[in-house]
């Protein structure tokens, strides 16, 4: 079967199971064309498919008697008909069983859901691979855990082609049995086998469902035992609809060229199969498309959802764009960035009009006398080579009696953004930069990001400092918040930095570093760097002794062609000691400010807090390590990160089974999410479980991140330089929630953009070789991680002969993407190279 275009496609898929036979496999029914369709709806009034939505009275009323449960949906990426809402008890998620339960509401909108009848929930088998499906389909590890953006996605061809997949880190949800799943073995010198291939089977929406074989529903379900229940619903409102409602995907024509529905709409299919298919109105299609429409195969558009009727199996929608060639960057990118909802407009004149208009612009005298002059110091920022949006600079001044003054200057944004001005409001809305591979979506107009905001060497700039004396172990003995002007007299990046780590006692030739301003030397910047960072390996040796966590994530760079703009090849990238530099005094600052705001304001402080793990997802885990003999302590984050530390040697093997382990207990750990100290009543509730720590905030980096800007400003009114800003808690807490969605949205669009280049690296290049580990066996599949890349694959045994050596293959025709891993036995040479740990960026990677 031959297929002459292949999609470079990175949203997730799935083949339906268990969906019932009103519903098709893409939740939206029977083709338009199809008899029996048509014969249903066409005699008299039409019948509901979807139930009526409760009223706001209703819901309100619901929720307060506990009759209701409010959550936010999320989709099952492999087998879209299941969806999960958490429990509010922090027990196992909460089940919706396929897209009527759904009732219309996408993926990532804020749902009340009402349970249903305890016969009518869903029954696990003990040997079910159910336990995953809950997990985090896309990464949600807070930063703060992490440091590192997770970059793999699912890559699947588009229409009917196969599915080429490489799997995202926790994309392990899909079906275990892998049963239809393959294409033909190939033999090219040694065995090379395709895994994973699925058919989408959009068009046959009147296949018979297949029922999960790992779950159940029984009519005497009282009988087993309660472990083996969850919990089910259905959808009875959409509190707040947070899924964009704007899709990419592909135009076909209705299967029926008879039907009135022909001569009105197309079908849009979108790629995202959690997304319904859509009816879009002819008039809005290229004019030529009726005629000529496999002209059309391969071009993206956009399209967005206006109405999803109840008695109608298709959404309808507006077609809003036409994007391009599937497979190209540029339409790619701009199909992910629409359908998050990222605004990448040019700002509109009115916001523009809000920025200082007599350039080049300087500091106004007044501001001398109102701040604090630390022109003269020897200040630097620390970045990566290619930013440019730089947030924050270090000092440290060596004092008399052996202690060190060290301070953190950050960028006073809050100066050029006046709030309620027009700039504030597009700020507020964006909420957050977006990192690309190949660009930035800034938070703000590039005038602030890379030039009145930016700490940019030998200028002088406003900031916000925090400064500290410091003894050598890292004890603060003093503390000091206060506006400052600054002259950072270098830029050095990362690698600048980690040379004169390894390097304190040779002098670094001016020819290898970069420029320094007059008044200060090379040697006392050196100088600087080195008491820096001695003083962050006792503040970091002190946090983990305290009971922080951290779990190390990959992340992949890529070099482009300058160009063509293409992937020329991708590298991964140690976590350094200059990294840890940094990291340790932007958590200091951060901490510092939380608390410093929650005295003064003790219910309007925006804080931000990691809540502990998932409680029974972390209670399979617990049960996974104890049948594995692996002795691990989950009784805290620091006994957690104590057991990843001192469990495993040094060897590659052992580094191997760390990886595995550590990607393992990333799984139950929940996002860390902005709040106002005031929406929160328990003060247990305001710790951060990975830090440890009571209070912590973001104030490092306003120049990309709106909620800093926002606690730049309570901090200002804190030290008496304003006002308290007039917001309620109630409305600081809605901006919380907006950069946690916005946050979010950036996170997934930086991931998908990590994918999609590497998809097309993959694809430019050739296969990829690397070495993997088995994670987990399961009936008929095991799971697999690629220890080069970070990617979990699953492999079915129905498709393979176990060999000491195999090959895996994921190959489509013609254009279609290859990648390849070699697995092998443990024992064997080469499990994973020690320097092989991924963690880059092209932007500042704040490890807080």
């Amino acid at each position: 079967m031959s297929h002459p275009d292949y999609r470079v496609n990175l949203r997730p898929l799935g083949t339906p199971r268990g969906v019932s036979s009103l519903v098709g496999p893409h939740g939206v029914g029977a083709s338009p064309g199809d008899k029996k369709s048509k014969s249903k709806t066409t005699r008299g009034k039409k019948k509901s498919i979807f139930e009526t939505y409760m009223s706001k009275e209703d819901v309100s009323e619901g929720l307060k008697r506990g009759t209701l449960i409010q959550g936010v949906l999320r989709i099952n990426p492999k087998k879209f008909h299941e969806a999960f809402i958490p429990s509010p008890d922090g027990d196992r998620d909460i089940f919706i069983d396929g897209v009527v339960a759904r009732n219309r509401a996408l993926n990532g909108d804020l749902v009340v859901v009402k349970l249903l009848p305890e016969e009518q929930w869903k029954v696990i088998k003990s040997e079910s691979n159910d336990k995953e499906t809950e997990g985090a389909y896309e990464s949600d590890l807070p930063e703060e855990l992490c440091g590192s953006q997770l970059p793999q996605q699912s890559l699947k061809g588009y229409n009917d082609s196969p599915d080429v997949i490489i799997e995202a880190q926790f994309d392990d949800s899909d079906s275990e049995d892998g049963h239809g799943n393959t294409q033909n073995a190939l033999v090219d010198g040694v065995k090379k086998l395709s895994v994973c291939v699925q058919e989408k089977g959009k068009e046959d929406a009147g296949a018979p469902a297949i029922k999960d074989e790992n779950t159940f529903t029984s009519q005497d379900s009282r009988v087993l035992p309660e472990k083996s229940l969850q919990r089910s619903a259905k959808v009875v409102y959409i509190l707040e609809k947070k899924h964009s409602r704007a899709a990419t995907g592909f135009l076909k024509l209705l299967a029926d060229k008879n039907s009135e529905l022909f001569r009105k709409y197309a079908l849009f299919s979108p790629s995202d199969h959690r997304v319904p298919r859509i009816y879009v109105p002819l008039k809005d299609c290229p004019q030529d498309f009726v005629t000529r429409p496999k002209d059309y195969a391969n071009t993206l558009f956009i399209c967005r959802i206006m109405d999803w009727k109840e008695d109608s199996n298709f959404a309808l929608g507006q077609l809003a764009k036409s994007l391009g060639q599937a497979g190209e960057i540029e339409p790619e990118t701009e199909g992910i960035l629409t359908e998050y909802g990222v605004d990448f407009s040019d700002f509109s004149s009115e916001v523009l009009e809000c920025l200082p208009q007599g350039l080049p612009w300087t500091i106004p005298p007044e501001e001398f006398s109102r701040r604090r002059d630390l022109r003269n110091d020897c200040i630097f920022t620390i970045d990566p080579s290619t930013a440019r949006d730089l947030d924050d600079a270090l000092s440290c001044k060596s004092l008399a009696d052996g202690n060190f003054e060290v301070g953190v200057h950050i960028a006073d944004v809050s100066y050029f953004v006046p709030e309620g001005s027009s700039l504030d409001k597009v700020a507020a809305e964006r909420a957050t930069s977006v990192y690309l591979v190949q660009k930035v979506v800034p938070m703000l107009p590039r005038l602030l990001c890379e030039e009145l905001c930016s700490l940019n060497p030998m200028t002088d700039k406003l900031t916000f400092s925090v400064i500290w004396t410091l003894t050598p172990k890292g004890k603060i003995l003093a503390e000091w918040f206060g506006r400052t002007i600054i002259r950072s007299c270098t830029k050095l990046s990362y690698e600048h930095a980690q040379s004169m780590i390894e390097s304190p006692t040779r002098r670094i030739p001016e020819r290898e570093l970069p420029a320094i301003s007059p008044e200060h030397t090379c040697d006392e910047v050196h100088r600087a760097v080195l008491n820096l960072h001695g003083v962050a390996k006792e503040l970091r040796r002190q946090r983990f002794a305290d009971g922080a966590l951290r779990l190390d994530q990959l992340k992949l760079a890529f070099t482009l062609d300058h160009e063509t703009g293409l992937p020329q090849g991708c590298h991964v990238y140690e976590y350094r000691d200059s990294n840890k530099l940094v990291e340790e005094f932007m958590l200091l600052a951060n901490m510092a400010v939380a608390h410093k705001i929650h005295r003064a304001f003790p219910e309007q402080a925006l804080l931000r807090r990691h809540p502990p793990p998932q409680t029974k997802m972390l209670n399979d885990l617990v049960e996974f390590c104890d049948q594995m003999g692996l002795p691990m302590d989950f009784s805290s984050a620091g006994a957690l990160n104590k057991s990843l530390t001192e469990m495993f040697g040094d060897d590659k093997y052992s580094l191997a089974r760390k990886e595995v382990l550590t990607n393992m207990c990333s799984r139950p750990m929940q996002m860390a999410v902005y709040f106002c100290s005031g929406a929160l009543r328990d003060p247990a509730q305001f710790r951060h479980y990975a830090l440890n720590v009571p209070l912590y905030t973001h104030f490092t980096s306003p120049i990309r991140r709106f909620a800093d800007v926002l606690v730049h400003r309570l901090l200002a009114s804190a030290l008496g330089y304003r006002e308290l800003p007039d917001v309620e808690p109630d409305s600081l807490q809605k901006q919380a929630d907006h950069c946690n969605d916005r946050r979010m949205a950036s996170k997934r669009v930086q991931e998908l953009s990590t994918g999609l280049f590497f998809a097309i690296l993959v694809r430019v290049s050739g296969p990829l070789e690397s070495e993997a580990m088995v994670m987990g066996v399961l009936n008929q599949a095991f799971d697999v991680l690629v220890l080069r890349y970070g990617v979990q694959k699953r492999v079915y045994c129905n498709v393979i002969t176990i060999f000491n050596l195999v090959e895996v293959v994921l190959q489509a025709e013609a254009t279609a993407l290859k990648y390849s891993a070699v697995l092998k036995r443990p024992g064997t040479e080469g499990l994973l190279d020690p320097q092989d740990q991924l963690g880059c960026g092209n932007h500042k990677e704040e490890q807080d």
